[in-house]
């Protein structure tokens, strides 16, 4: 799915709408904090693309203010990747480098990226943003045929999600994206029944992408370990992790 597309599924009011050109410059300036970073944004994006920002002036949703957080509006920024870059790590310093929560399209190939970060006042350093936790992303089905992929763009239009202030807003945003990444273990796709359950699927969803990678961790000291005892305690901790994760997808 193209971003064009993806971006007209969200059926933006008008009045939001920006497009504008992001230069890299400024997203250095703001998001990079080591040559590293400033390297990966320069050498890592081919073109970013301001799409739009939500305001309560126009789509008509509160500003949410408390001791936490301040969300006066939504960015909506659009970046396309070369095929060498670090897709993470890039969402991650763009995060970083626009103050207000984004909704960021990642187009790398022929995967869309979405990516979802929560900001809140930083404690070191007065009138600044940090990330509230890590990113949350999903790649969208690049097959056509997905049976998804229809449910979950028509869940995410702006229309469908909650309007009690902008923090709601984009919680409901990531809840949509974290109902995609349950309906690819669970086969279903199902928006959560209630706040509670929203942060349930998360968790579940966390200690399920860390249980794969220590799954596929055992499973590759299985099978290069060459001592018989060595290969038993291997294999025991691997059906353990196992059970582990098909608990947690139950869960979901």
């Amino acid at each position: 799915m193209k971003a064009e597309a993806f971006i007209a599924a969200l059926e933006l009011p008008t009045g939001t709408r920006v497009d504008r050109r992001v230069p890299k410059t400024l997203l250095v300036e703001h998001g990079a904090r080591t040559a590293t970073d400033r390297r990966s944004i320069n050498e890592g994006i081919e073109e970013a693309h301001w799409v739009a920002t939500l305001k309560p002036t126009t789509v008509g949703i509160p500003v949410h203010r408390d001791d936490v957080r301040e969300y006066l509006e939504i960015t909506i920024l659009s970046v396309t990747l070369r095929a060498t870059a670090r897709t993470e790590r890039l969402a991650t310093l763009l995060h970083r480098a626009v103050p207000y929560p984004m909704f960021l399209l990642v187009t790398q190939g022929p995967v869309l990226t979405l990516s979802f970060a929560h900001k809140r006042w930083s404690q070191g350093q007065a009138g600044a943003t940090v990330l509230d936790g890590d990113p949350v992303a999903a790649a969208l089905p690049t097959d056509a045929r997905d049976s998804f992929l229809p449910a979950f763009c028509d869940a995410l239009s702006l229309a469908r999600q909650p309007r009690g202030d902008l923090f709601l807003l984009y919680q409901g945003w990531i809840d949509t994206t974290m109902a995609l990444l349950a309906a690819r273990i669970t086969g279903t796709f199902a928006m959560p029944s209630s706040a509670n359950h929203a942060a349930l699927r998360r968790k579940a969803l966390e200690e399920c992408a860390e249980l794969e990678t220590e799954i596929t961790r055992l499973r590759a000291a299985a099978t290069k370990e060459r001592q018989i005892p060595r290969q038993v305690a291997l294999n025991l901790e691997l059906k353990r992790a196992e059970a582990a994760r098909d608990a947690a997808q139950k869960r979901i």
